[in-house]
């Protein structure tokens, strides 16, 4: 076995050499958890009253005897947040999109997918037999060519994008993609996982744009990032959702989502509903903590959403950061190829309602002193 340790040492001399970090005792600065509600009083409260009805853990799958009434509940609040349909419930952002993306497209099909998509949805247009092209970040008008030159060849054709982009907090135009996606006859994906809870009110990346929810439409979603729970889910046409549950083997051969992290959930979608000025007062918190950073000697990117990348360019300098920050007690995680572009490594601040002021003052006065010299 000594190719494992050699592959290891291939992969430290890259700067690309990759640990857990024990976050207990730091000040943590990259979690997703935006709108502070993992640990809301009411949701704890929510979590424990169904963790004492059901106990730790499902038992079984959604289609074997996993499905409650926290799971059904769960679904069709989401469907209604979503302003879709109906819903249906995986284990994780990953499961629903390597899940659902093969049952969208298939073999004799065409997907097009932006090039700065989310790895999931990457591995998800790799597990279908559909033919895959790839256009530029954001550039529609690439996209239109390839529509346009390729289309009509096949059957069926399924755009797949981001809504906010994990790495850089950009935003996919959804209003172009509507009018493609109708002007071409093709299905549309939309991976909101880190739209719900942060933009359009909280409901997402639809309610940002003012766009209805159409047919060839099809939301997902996390329960893990702003709802701070955990699993993910996808909402659709009543048929499609059907055809989910019959087809996507990410869902049929996985347990389902503990009761308890149901419940949780339901309860911060309803503290959303009930308390939409959380999302205003997370993209005001979020302006201005870019206002203090803007001025570091480095690029740091802001598109009005949560995550702000702090580009510092070399694998090796963000790893030397990092590892300084966490001396100081921060927490700041330093993102690598191939989850960014080679040269582009950076430290991916995500901003949290969860922040206190003197938090804040240390963060950017610690990374003024970092950068400055």
């Amino acid at each position: 076995m000594e190719w494992v340790k050699f592959e290891l040492e291939k992969i430290r001399e890259r700067s690309l050499y990759r640990e857990r970090v024990l976050r207990e005792g730091l000040k943590d600065f990259c979690s997703n958890d935006y709108l502070a509600l993992r640990d809301h009083p009411e949701v704890i409260r929510a979590s424990e009253k169904a963790l004492k009805e059901y106990g730790l853990g499902s038992g079984a799958s959604q289609l074997v005897s996993g499905y409650t009434t926290y799971h059904k509940t769960l679904e069709d609040k989401l469907a209604r947040f979503k302003g879709t349909p109906a819903c249906v419930l995986f284990g994780s952002g990953y499961l629903a999109n390597v899940g659902t993306i093969p049952v969208l497209a298939e073999e004799g099909d065409l997907i097009l997918s932006d090039e700065l998509n989310h790895a999931s949805l990457i591995d998800g247009c790799r597990f279908s037999k559909a033919e895959k092209r790839i256009f530029r970040h954001r550039d529609y008008e690439h996209l239109g060519e390839i529509l346009k030159a390729e289309r009509k060849r096949y059957r069926k054709a399924l755009i797949v994008t981001d809504s906010v982009f994990s790495m850089d907090g950009d935003v996919a135009d959804l209003k172009t993609l509507y009018e493609l996606s109708y002007r071409y006859d093709c299905m549309l994906y939309i991976d909101d996982a880190h739209a719900t809870g942060t933009i359009g009110d909280g409901r997402g990346s639809l309610k940002e744009f003012g766009l209805e929810w159409r047919e060839n439409v099809v939301v997902m979603g996390t329960l893990s990032k702003a709802l701070g729970s955990y699993g993910a889910f996808v909402c659709g046409s009543k048929a499609l959702i059907e055809l989910i549950l019959n087809r996507a083997r990410s869902l049929i051969f996985t347990t389902s989502l503990p009761p308890s992290l149901c419940a949780g959930a339901i309860k911060s979608v309803e503290l959303i509903e009930k308390n939409p000025e959380i999302v205003s007062n997370l993209r005001i918190l979020s302006k201005g903590i870019y206002d203090r950073l803007k001025e570091l000697p480095v690029e740091v990117k802001f598109h009005n959403t949560p995550i702000i990348p702090i580009i510092v360019g070399s694998e090796a300098k963000a790893l030397e950061m990092s590892s300084e920050l966490r001396k100081r007690g921060i927490f700041l995680q330093a993102i690598r190829y191939p989850t960014v572009p080679k040269g582009k490594a950076r430290l991916r601040l995500t901003v949290s309602l969860r922040y206190k002021e003197e938090d804040i003052a240390e963060l950017v006065n610690t990374l003024k002193s970092l950068t400055c010299y």
